[in-house]
């Protein structure tokens, strides 16, 4: 599994397996999910990444750091 960002575009990209897409599925707003001839997940892209997913990871590690150990 490989994780890209595009900070420019603002898209996550998750390589799930390498291989041949042959269908996209709009999953939601922003959400797309790629499947090869079997029907496996080979991919799921996510634009606006930076509302819904950096900004949450963010807070997450905001949060861990207040927390004492």
């Amino acid at each position: 599994m490989k994780v890209r960002y595009d900070p420019e575009a603002d898209i996550l990209y998750v390589l799930v397996k390498e291989g041949k897409v042959k269908d996209t599925e709009e999953i939601d707003e922003d959400l797309f999910v790629e499947y090869d001839e079997n029907g496996n997940i080979v991919g799921i892209e996510m634009w606006q990444a930076g509302k819904y997913v950096v900004s949450e990871i963010l807070k997450s590690l905001e949060s861990a750091k207040k927390v004492k150990i």
